[in-house]
């Protein structure tokens, strides 16, 4: 037994057949060799267009580095440990960096990434990249980078190269000369047009340039997958940022996805990453476009499934696949003329299955930060801005989060500050002393409505280091963060207030997202004014609130789908006093026909969602009668309540006629059934309300 031989992990299998079936690029493979013998530092700079090999190169050259014993570092398009080697999981190097290491970064947009990471890097480290674009021209032309930079451009394979790859994919080798010629050594067109000729079609092989090669092989892939179940799986997961075989028998409609996510695995088209898989960016978006054109109701049909699992997944409640959801569910916005270009750092590099978010981290600011912070604030808003924010440390009131940009050490990229305001924080001296907490304040007071235990959330503060409040990585995660928190935490707001430096500019976003404009929380600090929205999460509950988005999202006019606080739904914020009034009017109501039509809680929370989305009035008195009858009979079955449910039970519930006959009824002297029923419409008032802030 001691002398086998661990089995190979899954990871190591898939690296060796990766190298296996390695085809070409001996210039670029003996270049790379040659840098390794070196023994010196450098950067190996691989680029390309979509489906050109970067990726597949890279991966080859950690192969050789494991060869000859070169400890290797994949930072690929996901969190996911390599078949090399250690990953880091994010556009970042690990704590510790063992001399003469590869370090692979396989991700979009590396180049910034790159440029953090050579500082932190031993000396005699190789570095990889890969990128679309060339090197910088500052790289090419500084003589610093003389004898470091190792710039790879790759061209398609040349004919001996993709001749190998077709008789290597099963391609009969009389067919190789119109494939070629169709496909012009393009790597990416090549293995498709293998998949295609193993499932039997011969299609067209008029030459093409590569983006119509792909174009037109997808199209005949659609037309011999082997069921329409296997169509419908292939159109299903060009929608998704990345699936998984649960979400996959989601959009397909089916029990088990088992056999038809292993089909869509033998792809040439598909990509791996650590949540799942997802097709290479030139497939997904002509796979998207086709059926956008040829399906547009089953597209948005797919998205709408998709938005549905999400949200069961958000329900679940387990936070790190909450956070993950939110980029997947914000992924589905991609086409939306209001949001869709408020997206780009989630949807730039979606095709790799990845975003320009994974550089990104987000983590609780540590006071040896705060000098940091407080210099973005100022360079962006000014000193004023600065010392408002330093009087907010270590308040109870605020939360600080700071964004950190990966890299060893990691580095602020950006932060923000939220401050949880509740009624009795609304005259705090810290508050009045702030302008645009004070501006928040006054408007809550007055309008805001905030109930005991409520709380409204104001982002104070959000900002990256060099790009301040424009359309950015950390302007996106901060957002997605946002979001998970109004949507997760522990006492979630009733209001969230957002501010904005440049409010006309995200009124669309905002609008989009039910963010209503509020002028009266408007402030000016330092000279410069800040533009307010709000939501009302009582009014537009979380998963209320993700619904109305996925509704949205489909619909040619989005902003004409309303929202649950507009007419045809609007729900009453009502403070205890108006409440309790209410239910004394409903119990007064209830042995009348009609009675409950016209009763302040019909729109209330507790109400509302018991009868549910667009319930009609008969059908929202029906939801408040239930209500009241169930709560009362929690009273009955408490001991010290039953008196009490007793005097409610003959006076409203069960009416004796009058309330003498009611004293009569329960043997009671008049003055004894009073208090008795007192206390019981006290109780019955205490519970709803109970029930009303837990909605």
């Amino acid at each position: 037994m001691g002398g086998q031989q661990a089995p190979l992990r899954m990871a190591d299998r898939f690296a060796a057949a990766r190298a296996k079936g390695f085809v070409g690029r001996q210039a670029e493979v003996e270049a790379f060799r040659r840098v390794l013998a070196d023994g010196h530092g450098a950067v190996v700079h691989v680029h390309g267009s979509a489906g050109i090999g970067k990726s597949t190169l890279l991966h080859h050259f950690a192969w050789l580095a494991t060869r000859v014993g070169r400890p290797v570092t994949v930072i690929a398009h996901e969190p996911a440990e390599s078949a090399y080697g250690k990953a880091t999981g994010d556009v970042s190097a690990p704590a510790h960096v063992a001399p003469g290491s590869l370090v692979v970064v396989d991700v979009p947009g590396a180049v910034p990434a790159a440029e953090g990471l050579l500082a932190h890097l031993p000396d005699d480290s190789v570095l990889a990249l890969a990128d679309r674009e060339p090197p910088p021209l500052a790289w090419r032309t500084d003589p610093a980078w003389l004898g470091l930079l190792h710039s790879m451009p790759l061209a398609p394979l040349d004919p001996v190269d993709a001749a190998e790859l077709l008789t290597r994919r099963g391609v009969p080798e009389a067919e190789h000369p119109s494939v070629l010629a169709f496909t012009h050594g393009h790597p990416l067109a090549l293995a498709l047009m293998a998949d295609v000729r193993v499932h039997g079609s011969r299609g067209n092989t008029s030459p093409a340039s590569p983006p119509r090669v792909v174009n037109t092989l997808l199209a005949a892939l659609l037309d011999v997958v082997p069921t329409p179940r296997h169509r419908a799986a292939l159109e299903a997961y060009a929608q998704a940022l990345v699936t998984t075989e649960p979400l996959l028998a989601a959009l397909v409609g089916v029990p088990d996805a088992s056999d038809l996510f292993e089909w869509l695995c033998t792809l040439s088209i598909t990509e791996y990453g650590s949540r799942g898989i997802h097709p290479h960016d030139l497939a997904r978006s002509v796979l998207d476009t086709e059926l956008g054109w040829r399906h547009p109701a089953r597209r948005a049909e797919l998205r709408r499934r998709a938005s549905t699992y999400y949200q069961q997944l958000f329900a679940d409640g387990d936070r790190a696949r909450q956070r993950a959801v939110l980029a997947d569910f914000a992924y589905l916005h991609r086409d939306s003329p209001l949001v869709g270009p408020l997206l780009a750092p989630v949807t730039a590099a979606a095709g790799a299955g990845s975003t320009h978010l994974d550089a990104l981290s987000i983590t609780a600011t540590e006071e040896s930060e705060l000098p940091a912070l407080l210099a973005m604030a100022g360079r962006h808003e000014g000193p004023e801005s600065a010392r408002l924010l330093r009087g907010w440390w270590a308040h109870p009131a605020a939360t600080w989060a700071t964004v950190q940009a990966e890299g060893p050490p990691p580095s602020p990229a950006g932060f923000y500050i939220l401050l949880a305001l509740g009624a009795e924080d609304l005259d705090d001296p810290a508050v009045t002393a702030d302008p645009a907490a004070a501006a928040a304040a006054g408007w809550l007071a007055g309008h805001g409505g905030l109930r005991a235990g409520e709380h409204a959330l104001l982002v104070r503060a959000w900002l990256a280091r060099d790009t301040y409040q424009d359309v950015t990585a950390v302007q996106t995660l901060i957002t997605l963060r946002l979001t998970h928190h109004y949507l997760t935490a522990e006492q979630p707001p009733a209001l969230t207030l957002l501010p904005f430096a440049d409010p006309e500019f995200w009124a669309d976003g905002c609008a989009y997202t039910d963010f209503d404009r509020l002028p009266q929380s408007d402030f000016t600090v330092g000279g410069r004014s800040y533009g307010t929205y709000v939501h009302d999460w009582r009014r537009t509950p979380p998963l209320a609130w993700l619904s109305l988005l996925c509704e949205r999202e489909s619909a040619a006019d989005p902003l004409a789908v309303a929202a649950p606080d507009e007419p045809g739904g609007t729900l009453r914020v009502l403070d205890a006093e108006t409440f309790a009034a209410g239910v004394r009017e409903a119990l007064r109501g209830m042995g009348r026909v009609g009675g409950l039509r016209g009763s302040v809680l019909l729109r209330s929370r507790a109400v509302a969602s018991r009868a549910g989305q667009g319930a009609e009035p008969d059908e929202l008195a029906s939801a408040l009668s239930a209500l009241l009858r169930e709560t009362a009979a929690e009273l009955q079955a408490a001991p010290h309540d039953r008196r009490s449910h007793r005097a409610l039970h003959h006076t409203y519930l069960q009416p004796a006629g009058t309330q003498q006959r009611a004293a009569d009824l329960l043997g009671l002297p008049m003055s004894t059934y009073r208090r008795h029923l007192a206390a019981g419409v006290d109780r019955l008032t205490e519970e709803l309300w109970r029930r009303e802030l837990d909605s």
